[in-house]
């Protein structure tokens, strides 16, 4: 029979020596590994939460750095609270984090998805113990929640729209925080917060498609034309703005124009008053002098008129006294006037006697002569 080979005779000692400083070795790395070995570092995407097996109590580190605390009592469980991507694409399920693309029916009966949606959420730092009992420790938290309620909570706030609303980016945000205060009220007590939802434009049948296109493509034609009428509009506003700007220059001209005028009229005026004044004041001086002018005539007629008067009163005062002596010395100064003519003697047959001339009627004596 062939022999076995034997083995080289070991120190037994130093193998039990080893065997055990190997455990313990071990024992040290699994603890630490763990979050037993009363050490811990807290990284800035990270929280922390120690738990005391022997009082119950949670302590929350939310703050980067190492964190000290009692091996084998009290026990440490590290959270990624960083932001979380949910999302919804393909045909499949592929993990917790990206399952298959959402579809909706519209409220008018209409089906239509969205290519790509995604749901960013985290862990809310001051609820890490509640994460913990819901989630577990690790990643638990990412497996299930969001995936239980999104799909469902996003076909409710999508679905009140029809078709042709959707479309509308308005109605896409609206639903979209709907949809997100829907899932914080639900994930909050779960210590879980939905940060965003983003959504891009659905996608319909590739009829509905083009109906939707062609549709577009009118409400462009149709916005085309409102920017046509509004520039229109415009022009318009320019133009009367224009012809108003121009009309307030010659209104301010014409304005200018008047006031000049009117300046002018009044500078007319001043001097025609002042020269009627200077006219009345000459008219009124001249009247004056010859009012005084005929006063002073009137007085000297008047004094005329008395002396003559008076001269009267005394020739008729004079002939009143004198009476026959005048009538005859006027006789006398009219005899002296007469030139008489001595012709030769001859008998009259109708002689007329001298002191008959005055008497007879239709006598004719020329004055200086005597027949």
């Amino acid at each position: 029979m062939p022999q076995m080979p034997q083995m080289p005779d070991v120190n037994k000692k130093a193998v039990f020596t080893g065997a055990i400083v190997l455990l313990f070795l071990i024992f040290i790395v699994g603890a630490f590994v763990s979050g037993k070995g009363g050490i811990i570092e807290v990284k800035d995407t990270e929280v922390a939460v120690i738990v005391n097996y022997v009082t119950g109590e949670e302590e929350i580190v939310n703050n980067p750095g190492y964190k000290i605390f009692l091996p084998f009592i009290s026990q440490a469980f590290v959270f990624d609270k960083s932001p979380n991507n949910f999302t919804m694409e393909g045909e499949t399920d592929k993990h917790a984090n990206l399952v298959s693309k959402l579809t909706v029916r519209a409220k008018d009966g209409s089906n239509f998805w969205f290519e790509t949606l995604e749901i960013q959420y985290k862990i809310i730092p001051g609820l890490a113990n509640v994460v913990l009992h819901d989630s577990g420790f690790g990643e638990g938290f990412k497996q299930n929640w969001v995936k239980s309620f999104a799909r469902s909570v996003l076909r409710d706030e999508f679905g009140r729209f029809s078709a042709e609303q959707v479309t509308e980016m308005s109605n896409l945000s609206v639903a979209a925080r709907a949809a997100e205060a829907r899932l914080n009220e639900m994930m909050n007590a779960h210590g879980i917060e939905i940060m965003q939802i983003i959504t891009p434009k659905p996608k319909f049948e590739p009829k509905y498609e083009r109906a939707i296109e062609d549709r577009k493509v009118a409400e462009q034609d149709v916005e085309k034309l409102k920017a046509e009428a509004m520039q229109l509009v415009l022009a318009r506003e320019r133009r009367l703005a224009n012809i108003e700007r121009d009309k307030a220059t010659e209104y301010e001209l014409l304005l200018g124009s008047l006031e000049n005028d009117r300046i002018s009229e009044e500078k007319f005026a001043v001097r025609l008053t002042k020269d009627a004044d200077a006219y009345r004041i000459q008219m009124v001086g001249a009247g004056q002098a010859a009012e005084r002018r005929l006063v002073q005539e009137a007085r000297g007629l008047e004094l005329q008129a008395r002396k003559e008067a008076q001269g009267l009163t005394a020739k008729v005062e004079a002939l009143a006294a004198r009476g026959d002596i005048l009538v005859r010395e006027e006789l006398a100064r009219k005899f002296a006037k007469i030139v008489f003519e001595i012709v030769p003697y001859r008998r009259d047959p109708a002689p007329i006697r001298i002191e008959h001339l005055g008497a007879v009627p239709g006598a004719a004596v020329k004055e200086g002569s005597n027949r």
